[in-house]
């Protein structure tokens, strides 16, 4: 009996048994990326289950992606198409960036967002942006800037968006 409390008990530091297999379960507090998120939403079957899922992960950085990548009044002062940069090959969750803590710097890239930096200048942070996300994020990045989301990620469309979030032509919320 002695030796099974022995047994049972462990250093104070160390993890439990229940803790690790809940830790295994998760993928740590970084959450699911961007891309991942959007392929939910292409994934879900009809237009009810895309509005769940676009509602479930309703936060600012998302709402701030879907307004740039289809407000017709938000225009990226970059050249159409995917630039020259090396895609990070490293494993989700390791040596790069999240879309979700870039989104903030877009403004960058948006006509009137900052005219004290040269064209070439935003163009090269917007390399340096990419090359610094998942090779997914930086796609879906480039799908914003050129306003080409609905072409890769079936369903996410402007209408869909703005019935989700009760946004107007504007993409505002609706007064009532």
């Amino acid at each position: 009996m002695a030796e099974q409390e022995k047994q049972q008990q462990q250093h104070p530091s160390m993890i439990s048994k229940k803790a690790m297999s809940s830790l295994a379960n998760t993928r740590g507090s970084q959450g699911e990326t961007v891309h991942e998120i959007f392929t939910k939403i292409n994934n879900a079957k009809d237009k009810p289950k895309k509005m769940e899922v676009l509602k479930r992960y309703d936060t600012p950085y998302i709402r701030q992606i879907l307004k740039a990548g289809f407000d017709p009044k938000i225009k990226f002062v970059l050249p159409v198409g995917t630039p020259p940069y090396i895609a990070n090959e490293a494993p989700v969750g390791t040596e790069h960036g999240l879309l979700r803590n870039e989104a903030r710097k877009l403004y960058l890239f948006i006509e009137g967002g900052d005219n004290t930096i040269s064209s070439t200048k935003k163009e090269t942070l917007f390399i340096q942006m990419l090359e610094g996300l998942h090779k997914t994020e930086a796609e879906v990045l480039i799908h914003v800037k050129d306003k080409t989301l609905n072409k890769t990620y079936k369903g996410l469309t402007e209408q869909l968006v703005k019935e989700t979030f009760d946004w107007n032509d504007d993409f505002m919320r609706n007064t009532k």
